[in-house]
């Protein structure tokens, strides 16, 4: 059995895939694979390792409908047709819960650093402008007492309201689909309307999966119901929010700063609006950049590989349906 990986991963991964007696390919090349590259290596494997930056769409299924498990490094699969990959029974798997606590502090260091205007600050140093002392000048927040809302009540997202309660004593709000019973007796957490969500949230903070249903969800019409002190933190997806109406946002002033780990596209232009805002935060997209959690990424997605190959059920299958019905 063959295994082809679309990008280099921790050797964790490697090592497990091997002493399943499995051969491994990988993509060494510092740079994306094209999606009929990405076919064609496919097409010379049994199985898939593959990152969420790679379409694997209804074409790409249908062109490789011979895999036998596709693993994603990744929590999240708005990359993936599902549906089709179900259709054709093809199991998925992806790597929740390893990343979570990685995932919080970076939503957390983004609202310290936004909160205080800290990106901006160090680019007055480089900019040799730390000069003169002005009193009244650059003033960031302070955030005690606070109210966290939180847009996607999930693992993240409940590490990030345990930051935000524990450091800040902030009143934690959240809208979800159903409650998060967890948070509510931990927490003291309260299940809200989006619209209550909106016009009551002093930090805004986005943990939820790319769907159709949250695509484009914080707009124009969203931010203009958030308070014009409030801060939104997105560290989910980038399509979450719409970027052009961000900016006209904070150009407004119906909010008052911003802390992203995702943007769209990505890479996000160098030129983009957002990274002169003094008042705004950007990061390329590091939530899970910590050596213990892309370790836990690689060591997940080659557990979900090995046993995809194995005819075995994945420990985090995406669509389990598939392996029901292979029972």
């Amino acid at each position: 059995m063959k295994v082809f990986v679309s990008r280099k991963i921790p050797e964790i991964g490697y090592q497990l895939l091997k002493e399943a007696g499995l051969e491994v390919t990988a993509w060494g090349d510092d740079r994306m694979l094209t999606k009929d590259e990405l076919i064609n290596y496919s097409l010379q494997h049994d199985g898939l390792i593959c990152m969420n930056g790679e379409r694997i769409d209804k074409e790409f299924l249908n062109a490789c409908k011979h895999l036998k498990v596709i693993s994603l490094y990744s929590v999240g699969y708005d990359n993936m047709d599902v549906a089709e990959a179900t259709r054709l029974n093809i199991p998925l798997g992806n790597t929740p819960d390893v990343l979570s606590d990685a995932t919080a502090d970076i939503a957390f260091t983004l609202l310290l650093m936004t909160s205080r205007k800290a990106i901006f600050h160090h680019k007055r140093i480089l900019n040799k402008q730390w000069d003169f002392f002005r009193p009244t000048a650059n003033l960031g927040i302070e955030l005690k007492n606070k109210t966290l809302g939180i847009f996607g009540l999930g693992r993240i997202g409940m590490e990030m309201a345990k930051r935000c309660k524990g450091a800040y004593d902030m009143k934690v709000i959240y809208h979800n689909r159903s409650e998060n019973k967890q948070a509510d007796e931990e927490l003291g957490a309260k299940k809200v309307s989006f619209d209550e969500l909106l016009a009551q949230s002093d930090i805004l903070s986005v943990h939820s999966a790319l769907t159709a249903e949250t695509k484009g969800i914080f707009n124009y019409t969203a931010f203009s119901k958030m308070k014009p002190a409030s801060i939104f933190i997105n560290t989910a997806r980038g399509g979450v929010h719409r970027e052009e109406d961000l900016i006209k946002a904070l150009n407004e002033k119906l909010i008052w700063g911003a802390g992203l780990d995702v943007t769209n596209p990505e890479p996000m232009n160098a030129d983009n609006p957002l990274l002169s805002m003094p008042n705004v935060s950007v990061l390329p997209h590091i939530g899970s950049a910590t050596e213990e959690a892309r370790n836990g990424m690689a060591r997940i997605a080659a557990e979900n590989a090995i046993a995809g190959l194995k005819g075995e059920k994945l420990p985090h299958p995406i669509n389990p349906e598939v392996q029901k019905n292979k029972i």
